[in-house]
């Protein structure tokens, strides 16, 4: 009976370990994916519920938040972790909503986060 028990147990033991592998896997590719949709004017959805735009995020360095636009003029910072996911447009109406939603604030691909910061700071102050 012994002599059974073994390979089962044997088995099993191999399928975890094949399957937490798998899972590892599949984990990083979405969190790369993640990373690369990522990008400012992209919108998403933070870990509370709250849907935003994204000002200005860098995948360089996680430990700096990223700005998020959740109402017109409203900018937030919030950790990289708190992305859950990016919010793919489902037709085109959704697309012009999604654009009318962009703020002026909205910064340019190749900026900073930390010239973006200053850039809102000034118009800040402007105001």
């Amino acid at each position: 009976m012994e002599l059974i028990l073994l390979p089962i147990l044997a088995v099993l033991i191999v399928f975890m370990f094949l399957n937490t592998r798998k899972r590892q896997k599949q984990m990083k590719a979405e969190q790369e994916e993640k990373a690369t949709k990522t990008v400012p004017g992209a919108r998403v959805l933070l870990q509370g519920g709250i849907y935003g735009t994204i000002v200005a995020y860098d995948p360089e360095n996680l430990d700096q938040p990223a700005l998020v636009e959740i109402a017109p003029g409203t900018i937030i910072d919030v950790h990289s972790q708190a992305i859950l996911r990016v919010v793919e447009p489902q037709d085109d109406a959704v697309e012009a909503d999604s654009d009318e939603l962009l703020a002026d604030d909205a910064a340019p691909i190749d900026e900073t986060p930390e010239e973006t910061r200053a850039r809102l700071d000034r118009d800040a102050d402007d105001k």
